[in-house]
Protein backbone atom coordinates (compact mmCIF):
# COMPACT_ATOMS: atom_id res chain seq x y z
CA UNK A 1 0.00 0.00 0.00
CA UNK A 2 1.26 3.26 -0.98
CA UNK A 3 -0.06 6.65 1.10
CA UNK A 4 -0.54 9.11 -1.65
CA UNK A 5 -2.80 11.15 0.51
CA UNK A 6 -0.44 14.13 1.08
CA UNK A 7 0.13 14.83 -2.56
CA UNK A 8 -3.04 13.72 -4.28
CA UNK A 9 -4.96 13.86 -1.34
CA UNK A 10 -4.11 17.48 -0.45
CA UNK A 11 -3.63 18.95 -4.26
CA UNK A 12 -7.64 19.99 -4.48
CA UNK A 13 -7.85 21.47 -1.18
CA UNK A 14 -8.38 25.20 -1.49
CA UNK A 15 -7.15 26.36 2.28
CA UNK A 16 -3.55 26.02 1.72
CA UNK A 17 -2.11 23.50 4.85
CA UNK A 18 0.78 25.38 6.07
CA UNK A 19 4.63 23.53 5.55
CA UNK A 20 5.42 23.19 9.16
CA UNK A 21 1.46 21.15 9.11
CA UNK A 22 2.42 19.10 6.48
CA UNK A 23 5.37 18.21 7.88
CA UNK A 24 4.10 16.82 10.85
CA UNK A 25 1.59 14.79 9.34
CA UNK A 26 3.68 13.25 6.87
CA UNK A 27 6.79 12.63 9.56
CA UNK A 28 3.02 11.26 11.73
CA UNK A 29 2.31 8.91 8.30
CA UNK A 30 6.06 7.59 8.20
CA UNK A 31 5.43 6.36 11.85
CA UNK A 32 2.19 4.48 10.52
CA UNK A 33 4.73 1.19 8.68
CA UNK A 34 3.98 2.63 4.82
CA UNK A 35 6.99 1.40 2.53
CA UNK A 36 6.50 4.62 0.30
CA UNK A 37 4.70 7.72 0.98
CA UNK A 38 3.99 10.58 -2.30
CA UNK A 39 4.51 13.05 -0.46
CA UNK A 40 4.15 16.01 -2.90
CA UNK A 41 4.64 17.34 -6.66
CA UNK A 42 7.05 19.62 -8.51
CA UNK A 43 4.28 21.24 -10.78
CA UNK A 44 4.01 24.68 -11.63
CA UNK A 45 2.45 26.45 -8.28
CA UNK A 46 -0.33 28.51 -10.37
CA UNK A 47 -1.48 24.82 -11.63
CA UNK A 48 -1.35 23.44 -7.77
CA UNK A 49 -0.89 26.06 -5.59
CA UNK A 50 -1.02 23.80 -2.23
CA UNK A 51 2.03 21.83 -3.35
CA UNK A 52 3.73 24.79 -3.96
CA UNK A 53 6.05 24.26 -0.28
CA UNK A 54 7.28 20.67 -1.94
CA UNK A 55 10.83 21.38 -1.69
CA UNK A 56 10.71 22.54 1.76
CA UNK A 57 8.70 20.14 2.60
CA UNK A 58 11.22 17.17 1.01
CA UNK A 59 14.07 19.14 3.03
CA UNK A 60 12.08 18.73 6.59
CA UNK A 61 10.88 15.96 7.05
CA UNK A 62 12.13 12.89 8.94
CA UNK A 63 13.84 9.85 7.25
CA UNK A 64 12.55 6.53 8.16
CA UNK A 65 14.43 3.55 7.40
CA UNK A 66 12.99 1.35 4.88
CA UNK A 67 10.69 4.14 3.41
CA UNK A 68 10.98 5.80 0.13
CA UNK A 69 9.24 9.21 -0.08
CA UNK A 70 8.07 9.70 -3.83
CA UNK A 71 7.35 12.69 -5.75
CA UNK A 72 5.35 13.55 -9.17
CA UNK A 73 7.35 15.44 -11.75
CA UNK A 74 5.70 16.35 -15.05
CA UNK A 75 8.53 17.99 -17.11
CA UNK A 76 12.32 18.82 -17.33
CA UNK A 77 11.42 22.28 -15.13
CA UNK A 78 10.28 20.11 -12.47
CA UNK A 79 12.97 17.28 -12.38
CA UNK A 80 15.62 19.40 -11.26
CA UNK A 81 14.12 20.56 -7.85
CA UNK A 82 13.06 17.16 -7.27
CA UNK A 83 16.28 15.86 -8.23
CA UNK A 84 18.03 18.69 -5.74
CA UNK A 85 15.60 17.90 -2.67
CA UNK A 86 16.55 14.43 -2.67
CA UNK A 87 13.33 12.82 -3.45
CA UNK A 88 13.32 9.05 -2.82
CA UNK A 89 11.51 8.04 -6.18
CA UNK A 90 10.54 10.23 -9.10
CA UNK A 91 6.81 9.27 -10.16
CA UNK A 92 6.59 10.53 -14.14
CA UNK A 93 2.38 10.51 -15.17
CA UNK A 94 1.16 10.23 -18.52
CA UNK A 95 -2.88 9.59 -19.48
CA UNK A 96 -4.04 7.06 -21.66
CA UNK A 97 -6.47 9.50 -22.95
CA UNK A 98 -5.06 12.28 -25.29
CA UNK A 99 -7.58 14.90 -24.57
CA UNK A 100 -6.66 14.46 -20.60
CA UNK A 101 -3.50 14.33 -21.66
CA UNK A 102 -3.52 17.84 -23.48
CA UNK A 103 -5.71 19.54 -20.55
CA UNK A 104 -3.24 17.98 -17.74
CA UNK A 105 0.00 18.86 -19.11
CA UNK A 106 -0.82 20.95 -22.08
CA UNK A 107 0.17 18.94 -24.72
CA UNK A 108 -0.26 15.73 -26.77
CA UNK A 109 0.38 11.93 -25.40
CA UNK A 110 3.11 11.70 -28.11
CA UNK A 111 5.26 14.91 -26.38
CA UNK A 112 4.22 13.96 -22.92
CA UNK A 113 6.03 10.49 -23.76
CA UNK A 114 9.44 12.17 -25.05
CA UNK A 115 9.91 14.44 -22.65
CA UNK A 116 9.72 11.53 -19.98
CA UNK A 117 12.12 10.16 -22.45
CA UNK A 118 14.60 12.94 -22.30
CA UNK A 119 14.01 12.89 -18.30
CA UNK A 120 15.12 9.25 -17.94
CA UNK A 121 18.02 9.81 -19.12
CA UNK A 122 18.86 12.67 -17.41
CA UNK A 123 18.14 10.78 -14.01
CA UNK A 124 21.28 9.29 -11.86
CA UNK A 125 21.69 5.76 -12.76
CA UNK A 126 21.20 4.88 -8.76
CA UNK A 127 17.47 6.77 -9.19
CA UNK A 128 14.18 5.16 -8.08
CA UNK A 129 11.48 5.82 -10.77
CA UNK A 130 7.88 4.62 -11.80
CA UNK A 131 5.11 6.23 -14.11
CA UNK A 132 1.28 6.66 -13.88
CA UNK A 133 -1.05 6.06 -16.42
CA UNK A 134 -3.77 7.67 -15.78
CA UNK A 135 -7.55 7.18 -17.48
CA UNK A 136 -6.91 3.42 -17.77
CA UNK A 137 -10.31 2.53 -16.99
CA UNK A 138 -12.46 5.43 -18.56
CA UNK A 139 -11.82 9.57 -19.67
CA UNK A 140 -14.21 12.68 -18.63
CA UNK A 141 -13.71 13.48 -22.64
CA UNK A 142 -13.45 10.76 -24.28
CA UNK A 143 -15.38 7.69 -22.44
CA UNK A 144 -14.07 4.41 -22.63
CA UNK A 145 -10.57 3.03 -23.13
CA UNK A 146 -9.32 0.85 -25.24
CA UNK A 147 -7.53 -1.63 -24.27
CA UNK A 148 -5.63 -2.18 -27.61
CA UNK A 149 -4.46 1.73 -26.47
CA UNK A 150 -3.40 1.06 -22.96
CA UNK A 151 -1.51 -1.72 -23.85
CA UNK A 152 0.68 0.33 -26.53
CA UNK A 153 1.34 2.74 -24.11
CA UNK A 154 2.31 0.21 -22.00
CA UNK A 155 4.81 -0.96 -24.74
CA UNK A 156 6.25 2.06 -25.13
CA UNK A 157 6.98 2.96 -21.68
CA UNK A 158 8.38 -0.35 -21.29
CA UNK A 159 10.84 0.34 -24.29
CA UNK A 160 12.08 3.41 -22.62
CA UNK A 161 12.93 1.63 -19.46
CA UNK A 162 9.70 1.66 -16.74
CA UNK A 163 9.60 -1.82 -14.85
CA UNK A 164 7.14 -0.12 -12.18
CA UNK A 165 3.83 1.23 -14.26
CA UNK A 166 0.72 2.05 -12.51
CA UNK A 167 -2.98 1.83 -13.78
CA UNK A 168 -5.04 4.65 -12.77
CA UNK A 169 -8.68 4.60 -12.99
CA UNK A 170 -8.52 8.83 -12.52
CA UNK A 171 -12.41 9.29 -13.33
CA UNK A 172 -13.33 6.49 -10.55
CA UNK A 173 -15.16 4.58 -13.08
CA UNK A 174 -13.46 0.96 -13.27
CA UNK A 175 -15.77 -1.76 -12.47
CA UNK A 176 -14.33 -5.53 -10.97
CA UNK A 177 -14.33 -7.33 -14.30
CA UNK A 178 -12.04 -4.75 -16.23
CA UNK A 179 -9.64 -4.14 -13.55
CA UNK A 180 -9.49 -7.70 -13.79
CA UNK A 181 -9.01 -7.91 -17.56
CA UNK A 182 -7.10 -5.13 -17.68
CA UNK A 183 -4.41 -5.95 -15.14
CA UNK A 184 -4.44 -9.92 -16.21
CA UNK A 185 -3.78 -9.46 -19.39
CA UNK A 186 -1.15 -6.76 -18.97
CA UNK A 187 0.31 -9.03 -16.69
CA UNK A 188 0.61 -11.71 -19.32
CA UNK A 189 1.96 -9.36 -21.84
CA UNK A 190 4.90 -8.07 -19.81
CA UNK A 191 5.28 -10.04 -16.89
CA UNK A 192 8.61 -7.61 -16.38
CA UNK A 193 6.55 -5.47 -15.15
CA UNK A 194 5.55 -4.70 -11.81
CA UNK A 195 2.26 -3.34 -12.15
CA UNK A 196 -0.01 -1.67 -9.23
CA UNK A 197 -3.88 0.38 -9.50
CA UNK A 198 -4.69 3.52 -8.18
CA UNK A 199 -8.70 4.04 -8.02
CA UNK A 200 -11.01 6.44 -6.98
CA UNK A 201 -13.90 6.32 -5.34
CA UNK A 202 -16.28 7.77 -7.73
CA UNK A 203 -18.91 4.89 -8.05
CA UNK A 204 -17.55 2.88 -4.64
CA UNK A 205 -16.09 0.41 -6.75
CA UNK A 206 -12.48 1.26 -5.60
CA UNK A 207 -12.84 -1.58 -2.88
CA UNK A 208 -14.24 -4.10 -5.44
CA UNK A 209 -11.52 -2.89 -7.45
CA UNK A 210 -8.71 -3.85 -5.58
CA UNK A 211 -10.02 -7.58 -5.08
CA UNK A 212 -10.14 -7.53 -8.27
CA UNK A 213 -6.79 -6.51 -8.41
CA UNK A 214 -5.32 -9.01 -6.26
CA UNK A 215 -7.41 -12.28 -8.06
CA UNK A 216 -5.45 -10.89 -11.05
CA UNK A 217 -1.82 -10.82 -8.92
CA UNK A 218 -1.64 -7.09 -8.15
CA UNK A 219 0.52 -6.56 -4.82
CA UNK A 220 0.46 -3.00 -4.83
CA UNK A 221 -2.33 0.03 -4.98
CA UNK A 222 -2.32 3.49 -4.23
CA UNK A 223 -4.35 5.27 -1.29
CA UNK A 224 -5.45 8.34 0.30
CA UNK A 225 -5.83 8.19 4.25
CA UNK A 226 -9.36 9.59 4.59
CA UNK A 227 -10.09 9.08 0.98
CA UNK A 228 -9.12 12.75 -0.08
CA UNK A 229 -8.20 13.25 -3.68
CA UNK A 230 -9.24 14.04 -7.28
CA UNK A 231 -7.94 15.30 -10.23
CA UNK A 232 -8.69 18.88 -11.65
CA UNK A 233 -8.50 18.11 -14.95
CA UNK A 234 -11.41 14.65 -14.46
CA UNK A 235 -14.76 16.87 -13.32
CA UNK A 236 -16.80 14.98 -11.32
CA UNK A 237 -14.14 12.53 -10.13
CA UNK A 238 -14.12 11.67 -6.09
CA UNK A 239 -11.32 11.35 -3.71
CA UNK A 240 -8.83 8.11 -3.41
CA UNK A 241 -9.84 4.53 -1.77
CA UNK A 242 -9.19 5.24 2.06
CA UNK A 243 -6.55 3.84 3.35
CA UNK A 244 -8.05 3.02 6.29
CA UNK A 245 -10.84 0.88 4.56
CA UNK A 246 -8.42 -1.13 2.56
CA UNK A 247 -6.28 -1.37 5.63
CA UNK A 248 -9.28 -2.90 7.59
CA UNK A 249 -10.18 -5.44 4.47
CA UNK A 250 -6.89 -6.52 3.99
CA UNK A 251 -6.17 -7.11 7.46
CA UNK A 252 -9.91 -9.26 7.88
CA UNK A 253 -9.30 -10.91 4.95
CA UNK A 254 -5.59 -11.96 6.29
CA UNK A 255 -3.55 -10.07 4.29
CA UNK A 256 -0.29 -8.54 5.65
CA UNK A 257 0.73 -5.39 5.03
CA UNK A 258 2.92 -4.31 7.61
CA UNK A 259 0.84 -1.03 8.75
CA UNK A 260 -0.34 -0.26 11.80
CA UNK A 261 -4.21 0.08 11.97
CA UNK A 262 -4.42 2.22 15.09
CA UNK A 263 -1.45 4.95 14.45
CA UNK A 264 -3.57 5.29 11.15
CA UNK A 265 -6.51 6.08 12.45
CA UNK A 266 -4.54 8.10 15.37
CA UNK A 267 -3.49 10.19 12.05
CA UNK A 268 -6.78 10.26 9.68
CA UNK A 269 -8.33 12.39 13.04
CA UNK A 270 -5.76 14.29 12.51
CA UNK A 271 -5.60 15.03 9.34
CA UNK A 272 -9.47 15.52 9.55
CA UNK A 273 -9.38 18.44 12.35
CA UNK A 274 -6.51 20.07 10.25
CA UNK A 275 -7.62 19.58 6.23
CA UNK A 276 -11.84 18.32 6.77
CA UNK A 277 -12.62 17.92 3.28
CA UNK A 278 -15.40 15.25 4.44
CA UNK A 279 -12.81 12.78 5.52
CA UNK A 280 -14.77 11.92 8.66
CA UNK A 281 -17.04 10.11 7.68
CA UNK A 282 -14.72 7.82 5.72
CA UNK A 283 -13.46 7.40 9.70
CA UNK A 284 -16.48 6.90 11.52
CA UNK A 285 -17.12 4.25 8.81
CA UNK A 286 -13.86 2.30 9.56
CA UNK A 287 -13.79 2.47 13.21
CA UNK A 288 -17.28 0.66 12.63
CA UNK A 289 -15.77 -1.82 10.54
CA UNK A 290 -12.54 -2.45 12.55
Amino acid sequence: MIEVGPRDGWQNLTEFIPTATKIELIDELGCCGFNEIEVSSFVNPKAIPQLRDAAAVFAAIKSVPSMVTAALVPNRRGLEPALKAGVGKIVFFISASDTHNRKNLGCPQSETLSEIKIMLEQLPAVAQFRVSISNVFGCPYEDQILFSSVKQLVKNLFEIGFREITLCDTLGVATPDQVYEFSTRLKGDFPEVDFGLHLHDSCGRALAGVIAGLQAGIDRFDTAAGGLGGCPYAPGAAGNLATEDLLFTLDKMGVKTGIDSQALLAYVRRQVLIAGNGSSHMLSFSESCN
